[in-house]
C-alpha cells in the first residue's frame, strides 16, 4: 500500500478497506491534505481500464466547463499527472472523498424517488455531451438480442440434465420473446436517442446525505453510450421488490407500487422533458426489458454449468432465474 501511496505523494495518516467488492477493492485513505477514495479496477472484468479512465476524465472536463457546481467524482492525478496508475499489474484510480453514505438495501419509496432523480440528473447534465466520444467499457452489456441468442444456444448445447429440469422456466422465457422484438424495434426507432447512460443504477451507486437526500452518482465504470431503458430498467429490477434476486421463497417476490410511482416521478422530474413521446411510451417496458434480460442471463448460466456468475450452492443460478421470472410476472401485473 505504501508503494501506491507514494505514487500520489500522499502522507497517509490512516487507511481502511471500505469495500471488498466482487469487482473492485475500495479504500478510504486519510492524508494530511484530505481524505481520498482509492480503488482498484478489475481488468479481468473491464478489459480496457484506460477506456474507463478516458470516459470519467471526458465527463469531468465537460462538467468543469459547463456546470462546475455539479457534484461529481473527479479523478485525482498521481505525481506524474496521470489519473490511472499501474503498479505490479494492478490498475488504481483515486477520487476526493465526498461526504455521504451509500445504501446496501433500499428501505423506502423516498429513497427510490431520490436515487431515480439523481441518476436522471446525471444524464441530464450531460445531455449536450457528444455521446460518440465515450468509449465502450463492456461491449454488448445490455444487448437483449445477444442475451437471447446466448440463451437459445444454451438450450441446445447446455447440460442435458439441467435443461430437462428447467423446462418450465425455459418455456416461460421463450413465451416472452416479444420483449426481444420490442427491444430491436425500439433501438432502431428514429425518436430514440443514445445518451450518457450509467448502466448500473443499483441503490449502492448513489450517495445520500444525512437527510436521506441523494446527492451524487458514483461507480462510473459502466458509463457508456446507451438508452434510458437501461438505467430505468435496472432501477425497476433492484428497487421495486423488498427482497433480492437471491430470495428462494418466491412468495416474497412482490412489487411495491409506491416505489414504482416514486421511481417514475423521480426520473421524469429531470429527464421527462428530454424523452421523446415514443420513449415515454416505453417507460414501463424498461422494467420488462431489464428483468427479462437478467432472467435470461441467470438461466443461461445455470444451463452452462455456472460458467459466468459461479454459484455458492447447487442450482443457485436456477433459483435466481426463477426469482427474476416471478418478478417479471409481478411487474407485468402493475403496468
Amino acid at each position: 500500500m505504501q508503494a501506491i501511496f507514494e505514487q500520489y505523494d500522499w502522507e497517509v495518516l490512516d487507511y481502511q478497506l471500505l469495500q471488498q467488492g466482487l469487482i473492485n477493492k475500495t479504500f478510504v485513505v486519510k492524508t494530511k491534505t484530505g481524505d481520498f477514495i482509492l480503488q482498484t479496477i478489475n481488468h479481468e472484468v473491464f478489459k480496457n481500464p484506460k477506456a474507463i479512465d478516458f470516459n470519467i476524465n471526458l465527463i469531468g472536463s465537460f462538467l468543469n466547463k459547463n456546470n462546475p457546481n455539479y457534484l461529481f467524482t473527479h479523478l485525482v492525478t498521481n505525481k506524474n499527472g496521470e489519473t490511472l496508475t499501474i503498479l505490479n499489474g494492478i490498475y488504481y484510480r483515486a477520487f476526493l472523498k465526498i461526504e455521504g453514505h451509500a445504501l446496501t438495501v433500499l428501505e423506502n419509496a423516498n429513497q427510490a424517488n431520490q436515487a431515480a432523480a439523481q441518476f436522471a440528473k446525471f444524464t441530464q447534465e450531460l445531455i449536450n455531451l457528444d455521446v460518440t466520444q465515450l468509449q465502450i467499457t463492456i461491449p454488448d452489456f445490455h444487448n437483449l438480442s445477444l442475451r437471447y441468442t446466448q440463451f437459445a444456444d444454451a438450450i441446445q448445447a447446455g447440460n442435458a440434465s439441467r435443461i430437462s429440469h428447467s423446462k418450465e422456466a425455459i418455456a416461460y422465457l421463450q413465451s416472452q420473446h416479444d420483449l426481444v422484438k420490442t427491444y430491436e424495434q425500439f433501438i432502431l426507432h428514429k425518436d430514440v436517442k443514445q445518451r450518457v447512460t450509467h448502466h448500473d443504477t443499483k441503490i449502492s451507486n448513489v450517495l445520500f446525505n444525512k437527510s436521506d437526500e441523494a446527492i451524487c452518482v458514483i461507480d462510473l465504470d459502466t458509463v457508456m453510450p446507451g438508452y434510458f431503458i437501461s438505467d430505468v430498467g435496472d432501477m425497476c429490477r433492484t428497487y421495486l421488490c423488498k427482497v433480492s434476486e437471491e430470495e428462494k421463497n418466491l412468495d416474497l417476490v412482490t412489487i411495491e407500487p409506491n416505489r414504482w410511482e416514486a421511481l417514475q416521478q423521480g426520473y421524469l422530474s429531470n429527464m421527462g422533458k428530454h424523452l421523446s413521446a415514443f420513449e415515454l411510451d416505453h417507460f414501463s417496458y424498461s422494467g420488462q426489458f431489464m428483468i427479462y434480460m437478467q432472467a435470461l442471463r441467470f438461466l443461461t448460466d445455470h444451463l452452462k454449468m455456472d460458467a459466468y456468475y459461479g454459484s455458492k450452492y447447487e442450482g443457485q443460478n436456477y433459483i435466481r432465474a426463477l426469482n427474476q421470472i416471478e418478478l417479471l410476472k409481478r411487474f407485468n401485473e402493475i403496468i
